[in-house]
């Protein structure tokens, strides 16, 4: 048996380079900065909010960045720590502890390389749009959720995972309110939802106002926002919790090198953790690569290649106590609007990143936690497709089942089960609706040939018969009319034909046998006639009861 082709490993940076020239590097250059600084707070943000420490969010947006960008298949994607990763390693760590987590990520990266080896790039595509919108709410809400601790500022030593125990806690806290948390973190909310974007600028205007709009929008909202939080924390020292008070600051360099323990006993538990996050990293970053491919005029991304290096990128981070990673969204947009032209920008922002830990780490330290929280909530806002759910009702049944119940798992459950549950209902819907499309017909009078032979009734199939479908075959011998000596089934529309429709189709002719009534099939196609000969129908019934065309057909009957 002849081995399946593996996938080359060919990261997209080889071909973009070519024909690099000066001013595409100052382009790369000048976006990867942008986005170096735009990825700091979030890097921070993820990891508190993951329940792990800041350093460990920048690490990650280090490291994997920089693999991503070095040996992905996208042209502009930008890697990361991601928002929807937040709740599932929240999780994780409340149940398995850190060192787990972290054998958990380098096993997930093994798995997507190995999908990204074997071309499994392409399967990711097949997941349901319903499923994907359903769990990204469901993920959004949770985010947000778990951001009422330090945005309120609320006394609670450690928040539970689950959903319904987490408003318990929130509630029996609510007490504990601090209100300069609070308006830090309404503050730092608004004020990024009101900065300007540059991608929403008017471009012919020439007023003083606008000039100053436009230069104001190439300075991310998110960093003014954190800037002026922690000057006023600092200046009128309030009563705040920062990322000193709760983590000592962050380490003014990049951490040793230094692989958890791994043991197959551990790896045994973690099956399920790293599923879930091979599974999340690989919808996340392809959807991203797909977002990212109608921004840019360039190739299309390479699945496979991208899938490869973000398992390269888990298997390593890891190793410096990073986090799980993925293609972000937000970066990549922020990464093309700025004029990124190549992989090179990616390779800049991680850059960028390590320079200002490496300058600038122990100002972190006055950073307040209610900020984050602030800029936290925005991320979960705008990660949300909220308008899908006023949309429900101009769809079906099913899709709003499977949308709105893949949102609920998420959220009440995990995600894990959520995507299990929404996969296996997208299924039995699609089989329903697959169904439904099956027909066996009879030809009205206006479609009936000339010279029909007393005896002869003529049904017409649609459709595919599959085993969602054959009880409409199983059925059609009883409402046949007596006196019927042949039928004569015109095939020409029937496209596809399983095992299942063949068994009832060969039960059918026996049936028919038995009432002496003779079955021609008219026009078959090639996938149903391919299977009737594999399978030995077709010599069992000989080849006279196959007719090129229904009138072939009515001829040998007359």
């Amino acid at each position: 048996m002849a081995l399946p082709q593996l996938h080359p490993f060919r990261p997209r940076l080889l071909d973009a380079v070519r024909g690099y020239d000066a001013a595409r590097l100052r382009a790369d250059i000048a976006a990867g900065l942008t986005v170096g600084v735009v990825a700091l707070p979030l890097a921070m943000a993820f990891a508190i909010a993951s329940g792990v420490k800041p350093e460990q969010g920048i690490v990650t947006a280090i490291v994997a960045g920089f693999l991503i960008s070095a040996l992905g298949g996208s042209q502009v994607q930008i890697g990361g720590p991601a928002g929807a990763f937040i709740v599932i390693v929240y999780g994780i760590v409340e149940r398995y502890g850190l060192t787990n987590l972290l054998i958990a990520t380098a096993l997930s990266g093994v798995l997507l390389f190995a999908m990204g080896l074997f071309k499994l790039g392409a399967l990711v595509r097949y997941i349901p749009v319903t499923i994907i919108i359903g769990f990204t709410n469901g993920i959004a809400v949770l985010i947000g959720l778990s951001q009422v601790k330090d945005l309120f500022g609320l006394t609670i030593a450690k928040l539970p995972a689950d959903f319904f125990t987490q408003i318990g806690v929130l509630a029996r806290h609510a007490s504990t309110l601090n209100p300069y948390a609070l308006a830090i973190g309404l503050a730092c909310l608004a004020l990024v939802v009101a900065w300007p974007k540059s991608y929403t600028m008017p471009q012919d205007h020439v007023g003083w106002r606008h000039r100053l709009y436009r230069a104001a929008a190439h300075v991310p909202g998110t960093i003014v926002a954190l800037v002026l939080a922690t000057l006023a924390t600092a200046l009128f020292d309030l009563p705040v919790e920062t990322i000193g008070s709760r983590f000592g600051g962050i380490p003014q360099s990049l951490p040793d090198l230094q692989l958890p323990a791994f043991s197959w006993e551990s790896a045994k538990q973690l099956l399920i953790p790293t599923l879930t996050l091979a599974m999340l990293g690989a919808i996340e970053s392809l959807l991203c690569a797909r977002v990212a491919d109608n921004l840019i005029d360039a190739p299309r991304h390479d699945p496979n290649q991208e899938l490869m290096a973000q398992g390269v990128a888990n298997m390593v981070t890891p190793a410096f106590g990073g986090i799980p990673a993925t293609g972000t969204i937000a970066r990549t947009v922020t990464n093309v609007r700025s004029g990124a032209t190549s992989p090179v920008a990616g390779i800049v922002h991680a850059l960028t990143l390590l320079v200002v830990v490496l300058a600038a780490a122990p100002l972190a330290a006055s950073v307040p936690l209610a900020a984050l929280a602030g800029i936290l909530l925005f991320v979960a806002w705008n990660m949300g497709e909220w308008r899908e759910f006023a949309r429900l009702r101009q769809f079906s049944v099913q899709y709003r089942t499977v949308l709105v119940g893949t949102f609920l798992l998420t959220v009440i459950f995990d995600l894990t089960v959520a995507v299990e549950v929404g996969l296996v209902l997208a299924c039995v819907f699609f089989i329903y609706r697959m169904s439904t499309l099956f027909r066996v017909e009879p030809r009205t009078a206006a479609e009936l040939p000339e010279g029909v032979p007393d005896g002869v009734q003529i049904r017409e199939m649609y459709g595919a018969l599959f085993f969602g479908a054959v009880g409409k075959l199983e059925a059609l011998p009883a409402q046949l009319p007596a006196g019927t000596r042949a039928l004569v089934l015109d095939l020409h529309r029937l496209i596809g034909m399983d095992t299942s429709g063949l068994e009832a189709l060969e039960q059918m002719e026996r049936a028919l046998k038995k009432r002496g009534i003779t079955l021609l099939l008219a026009a078959v196609n090639e996938q149903p006639r391919s299977l009737m000969q594999r399978a030995g129908f077709a010599e069992h019934v000989g080849e006279a009861a196959f007719a090129a065309t229904l009138d072939e057909a009515l001829r040998r009957l007359r």
